[in-house]
């Protein structure tokens, strides 16, 4: 949006926050930032890292530049956050360099962010962190494009949703239907057969947990393939992503709709239209 037509706005901009767990930041954090432009709504978003953990895969001057770390902006208010995933899964949680700044960071977002969208690994952690539910490691990597279809159809979130649609998942570990039905707080939006439970949210809308990498661009999935292969990993070619499974094809998108819609949807019900317009009386 210009500065012409967004200073006739009557709303204020949406203040959220991007906790970028990721290796190589400066993807990631374009695949969201995407995805967060597509609405009429203003956003403006802080970057953060943790202060725990030295990236290795990103350049010292960008971090600088654009990231924040927790300290910095704990004492402020924001109407929305993102706590992506991170490739630690061979860890357990406790064994993570930054678990405790995480934990802390998972606690404040109770009283100081309207919703958050935990994302792979980060949504495990945070079902772990919030409710105790654990994760279990895989025969294989769970690795492609898988079918979903809606379990609630009730939910603000998947509006506007086919019955049945298509995301990327790449991790070595899941989240199982039977713990989260234990827990009477948890709602279950929608899963897969092959990829299992994908979309869990929270009944008052504050936390929504994504098992997989809607964000993703195109060449993701093959860029991971092909850098676990020159790693001498023995991966399979990544699921219903390459045509007639050939890694030489170029792959074939069929998520960016379901992205797009996802990120719009929680902008528009569980952001834009729960929090107050002064942000600092988020409860």
């Amino acid at each position: 949006m210009g500065e012409t037509k967004a200073t006739h706005q009557d709303i204020r901009p949406m203040q959220l926050v991007i906790l970028n767990l990721m290796p190589l930041k400066i993807t990631t954090e374009t695949h969201i930032l995407r995805l967060l432009s597509n609405t009429p709504l203003q956003v403006e978003v802080i970057l953060l890292n943790t202060k725990d953990h030295i990236s290795k895969h990103t350049p010292i001057e960008h971090l600088q530049t654009f990231y924040k770390t927790f300290d910095e902006i704990k004492s402020k208010k924001f109407d929305g956050m993102i706590i992506t995933g991170a490739p630690i899964e061979h860890l357990e949680f406790e064994e993570v360099d930054y678990w405790e700044e995480l934990k802390g960071i998972m606690d404040w977002v109770k009283t100081n962010v309207t919703s958050t969208m935990f994302i792979c690994w980060g949504a495990q952690a945070g079902l772990y962190h919030y409710y105790k539910i654990p994760k279990y490691k895989l025969q294989k990597k769970l690795f492609g494009v898988y079918n979903h279809t809606i379990y609630n159809s009730k939910i603000p979130l998947i509006r506007g949703f086919d019955e049945e649609f298509q995301a990327p998942h790449s991790r070595y570990t899941e989240i199982r239907r039977e713990d989260i039905e234990k827990i009477k707080d948890l709602v279950i939006v929608s899963e897969s057969k092959e990829a299992g439970v994908y979309m869990v949210i929270t009944k008052d809308g504050r936390q929504i947990f994504v098992t997989g990498h809607s964000e993703y661009d195109p060449t993701t999935l093959k860029d991971e393939y092909e850098r676990d292969l020159k790693k001498g990993i023995d991966i399979q070619v990544p699921v219903n992503y390459f045509p007639n499974n050939n890694p030489t094809n170029t792959p074939k998108v069929r998520w960016k709709s379901h992205a797009n819609l996802l990120y719009y949807n929680w902008l528009n019900y569980y952001v834009y239209q729960m929090t107050p317009y002064d942000i600092h009386t988020i409860q």
